[in-house]
C-alpha cells in the first residue's frame, strides 16, 4: 500500500458521504465513496483500502452484512461503524460478525471521528510492523536451522552454541506474536540500526539512553514505578522516527536542511500517538512527546518551560543529548564524553534542567572515581566472590541485579540459566574483592 492511507466511506445518503469527505479532506487521506454495501465491495475488489467507515442502516445490504463480507475477504482492513439508531442488537452483531474496532453514533462529533480514524490507522501500522517482524524472525529461524544442519556434529561446543541461539530466536518469535511490548521494542531497534555499518554507535542508542535515564532517576530518588516508566520511555523515545528516510536518520540534526529538520521535529508527537494506542504504554506517551522541550520554553512540540515539562522528559532530554552528542546525531563532529558534558553544562537552565545536568555530572564523576580493576565477563567466566560494578540489565530491558551485588555460586547458576535463554549473551561488569 502507498504511504498515504486510503479510507472508504459507505453510506446510502450522498449528503452524509459529502460531509465525511469534507471533515477528512484537510488530513491528506485518499478518500473513496460508496452509496451502499455492494458498491463498497466493488471498490474493495479494485482498490487497496486501509480503513472502512460504514453506516449501519442501508437498503439491500446493511452494515453488519457488508462489514462481515469485508472482514472475510480483507481481514487486514480496519473497520469503523456509524449508527444513528439505538439498536444494540445490530451493534453487537457488527462487533461479533464484522469485527469492528469502533462504533460511533450519528450525528458524529468531528473530533471523535478523526481521533477514532487516527487511532485505528496507528494500530494498523503497529500490527503490520509486528507481522513483518514475525516474518523476519521466521526467516532467521530457517537460516539458523540450515546452518545448524551444515555444521560438523563432532564440534560439540559450536553445535551447543548454535542450538542455544536457535532456542533464543524461537523464544523471541513467540514473544513477538503475544506481546505488543516486545514488538515495539524490536521495532525501535530495527529503526535505529537499519542500513548501518557493523559496529555503528547509532545502534544501541535507545538502550544507552534508557540505562542512563534510569541511573539519573535513581540518583534523584524517584519511586521505583517512576524509574521503570522513565526507562521504558527511554527505550521507546525514538519510536516516532519509524517513517523517516535513512538519509535523515543517519545525519546530524544540525546539518539537515530546514524541511528535513521539520520532519524530525514531528517524531515526538508521532511517538506519543503510537504509544497512546497501547494501554500498557499510555503513561510513557507524555514523556516521549515532551523529551525535546527546552527548559527555557524554546523546545518542541509544545514549547513548555521549566517544571511544566514532565520530570521524566527532562531526564530523557539530558540522557538523549548526552549520547547523541557522542555519536554525532545532534552535532557534527561527534564529541567525547567530557565535551558532551561540557555542552550540557553550558546549556543548563536554557536547554536543560539544571538539577538533572548537575546530577549527571555527579554520576559521571563517581564512575570516574571507581577503581580501574573493572572487567567485562560472560556468564561462563564468573566466579563466586566477584562484585557487580554496574547494574545488570537484561537484553529485554529490565533490571536483573543492581551494582554492588556480590556473586554467589547460586546467583551465578541462575545467571547462566537466564543467559542460555536470553536473545543475546549477558555481559557483566565486575570487580574482585581485594585480597
Amino acid at each position: 500500500m502507498s504511504d498515504t492511507p486510503t479510507l472508504l466511506f459507505v453510506d446510502d445518503e450522498p449528503s452524509i458521504l459529502a460531509a465525511l469527505r469534507r471533515v477528512l479532506r484537510p488530513y491528506g487521506y485518499r478518500i473513496l465513496l460508496a452509496e451502499g454495501g455492494a458498491a463498497g465491495l466493488d471498490i474493495l475488489e479494485r482498490e487497496a483500502v486501509d480503513l472502512i467507515v460504514s453506516d449501519m442502516r442501508m437498503p439491500h445490504m446493511d452494515g453488519v452484512a457488508f462489514l462481515k463480507a469485508a472482514r472475510l475477504r480483507w481481514p487486514n482492513t480496519a473497520r469503523i461503524l456509524l449508527t444513528g439508531y439505538a439498536d444494540m442488537t445490530s451493534t453487537v452483531a457488527a462487533i461479533n460478525e464484522g469485527a469492528i474496532q469502533r462504533y460511533i453514533a450519528k450525528p458524529w462529533e468531528d473530533d471523535e471521528l478523526i481521533n477514532a480514524i487516527q487511532e485505528a490507522l496507528a494500530r494498523q501500522q503497529l500490527e503490520r510492523a509486528n507481522h513483518q517482524l514475525s516474518e523476519l524472525t521466521q526467516r532467521q529461524n530457517e537460516e539458523l536451522r540450515e546452518l545448524n544442519a551444515s555444521l560438523e556434529q563432532q564440534v560439540a561446543e559450536r553445535t551447543s552454541e548454535l542450538r542455544a541461539t536457535l532456542a533464543s530466536v524461537e523464544q523471541a518469535h513467540g514473544e513477538l506474536k503475544n506481546s505488543f511490548l516486545t514488538s515495539v521494542q524490536v521495532f525501535a531497534n530495527l529503526i535505529e540500526t537499519r542500513h548501518l555499518p557493523v559496529g555503528s554507535l547509532l545502534a544501541g542508542h535507545s538502550r544507552r539512553v534508557a540505562e542512563l535515564a534510569r541511573s539519573l532517576a535513581l540518583r534523584l530518588a524517584l519511586p521505583d514505578e517512576t524509574v521503570q516508566t522513565i526507562m521504558l520511555a527511554g527505550l521507546l523515545h525514538d519510536i516516532g522516527k519509524f517513517n523517516l528516510p535513512d538519509e535523515v536518520l543517519n545525519q546530524p540534526f544540525s546539518t539537515l536542511p530546514p524541511e528535513q529538520q521539520a520532519q524530525v521535529m514531528k517524531h515526538p508527537t508521532i511517538g506519543q500517538n503510537i504509544l497512546l494506542g497501547i494501554a500498557q504504554f499510555r503513561d510513557l506517551a507524555p514523556l516521549v512527546r515532551h523529551h525535546h522541550e527546552c527548559f527555557d520554553g524554546n523546545g518542541f512540540p509544545d514549547r513548555l518551560a521549566g517544571n511544566a515539562i514532565p520530570l521524566g522528559s527532562r531526564i530523557l532530554a539530558v540522557a538523549n543529548d548526552y549520547d547523541a552528542l557522542q555519536i554525532g546525531t545532534l552535532l557534527s563532529p561527534p564529541r567525547t564524553g567530557d565535551a558532551a558534558l561540557d555542552y550540557l553544562t553550558e546549556h543548563r537552565g536554557r536547554r536543560y534542567d539544571p538539577v538533572v545536568v548537575d546530577t549527571l555530572a555527579r554520576l559521571l564523576a563517581d564512575k570516574r572515581n571507581e577503581s580501574s580493576d573493572e572487567c567485562a565477563l560472560g556468564c561462563a567466566q564468573l566466579e563466586p566472590g566477584m562484585h557487580l560494578s554496574r547494574d545488570l540489565i537484561h537484553p529485554d530491558g529490565y533490571l536483573l541485579l543492581v551494582h554492588g551485588n556480590q556473586l554467589s555460586a547460586e546467583i551465578i547458576a541462575q545467571l547462566r540459566q537466564i543467559d542460555s535463554q536470553a536473545p543475546s549473551p549477558l555481559t557483566l561488569h565486575v570487580r574482585r574483592e581485594a585480597s
